[in-house]
């Protein structure tokens, strides 16, 4: 008798032993794209997934399609997938989708490439107008139909417009915006310049208006007002985990880890972390661990 629990003890801990093992020997590519909070969100989940004894290949500094590629093609496990480029660069959709639709909609379009996409954050990093924060106090504009509203109010004056050479030139960027709120910007008005020398010439006050990130640092930073989008002109642009389903299939409690590490983030947060970095000056490794040390996950 005492053999036989010998044994049943010795057959537990080699089946504790070759969990752990397996846990520990469990290697996830883990893929990010080459902008600030970019670096950040794969910093914060290297480190996490590191302290579940994942064993982590992080591959930051990619654009987004060949990103892309290389998770199709097996070569990457694990990005932080935005839902608006998924649904316009990707799958090439160009009709008008709320958030949750087009969610949806991504998620079944990968799901047959062997992709899924796991719980969207409330992170949503798109476009916004911004204004100078002082003129923004000193004006009372909040949203983009009062910005249309204070244009319309004075035709004679000159309201310079600052953006990328990018969304000046789509087919869904500046024109369909003038439309959906009844605004118009002379050429004259319109000034094309990097996307971030856009923050420091309204931090300046050389621009009055500038078309922003609604996370990007610099908005906290350089005292930025984004205005509410209030007509619902530009896409969602929701922060989301996608990992190829034989990882998921590989490692069962991967999708629970991330999906509360995805609701753990918000604008708000991700200001503060973007700011830190692009700001302050501090370290991205230094911003994710202060980051997990304040937030509880599983």
């Amino acid at each position: 008798m005492m053999n036989l629990l010998k044994r049943v003890r010795w057959l537990t801990a080699g089946a504790m032993l070759l969990t752990s093992l397996h846990a520990s020997a469990a290697t996830l590519v883990l893929g990010g794209k080459n902008f600030t909070e970019q670096y950040v969100l794969t910093e914060i989940t290297a480190q996490y997934l590191r302290s579940k004894g994942y064993t982590i290949d992080a591959r930051t500094g990619l654009g987004s399609t060949l990103l892309r590629s290389a998770q199709e093609n097996g070569q990457v496990d694990l990005v932080w997938e935005y839902t608006g480029t998924a649904a316009i660069v990707y799958n090439k959709i160009t009709e008008k989708l709320d958030p949750k639709t087009m969610y949806e909609r991504v998620k079944e379009l990968d799901a047959k490439r062997g992709l899924v996409w796991l719980d969207a954050s409330p992170l949503n990093n798109t476009y916004a107008l911004g204004l100078p924060q002082e003129e923004a106090q000193k004006t009372g504009i909040r949203t983009i139909s009062q910005l249309a509203a204070k244009l319309a109010a004075e035709p004679h004056k000159k309201h310079v417009f600052a953006m990328d050479a990018e969304f000046a030139n789509r087919p869904d960027g500046l024109k369909p915006l003038e439309a959906a709120y009844g605004m118009q910007f002379s050429r004259a008005e319109t000034r094309q310049m990097d996307p971030g020398l856009v923050y420091t010439a309204l931090h300046n006050n050389q621009v009055p208006i500038g078309l922003i990130y609604t996370t990007d640092g610099r908005v906290k930073g350089f005292n930025i007002m984004p205005l509410e989008d209030d007509r619902h002109y530009f896409p969602a642009y929701n922060a989301t985990p996608v990992v190829r389903k034989v990882t998921l299939d590989q490692n069962p409690q991967l999708a629970t880890q991330l999906n509360a590490l995805s609701a753990a983030l918000n604008n708000d947060i991700m200001l503060e972390m973007n700011k830190q970095v692009d700001v302050d000056g501090k370290a991205v490794h230094e911003v994710a661990a202060e980051f997990l040390r304040t937030h509880k996950l599983p």
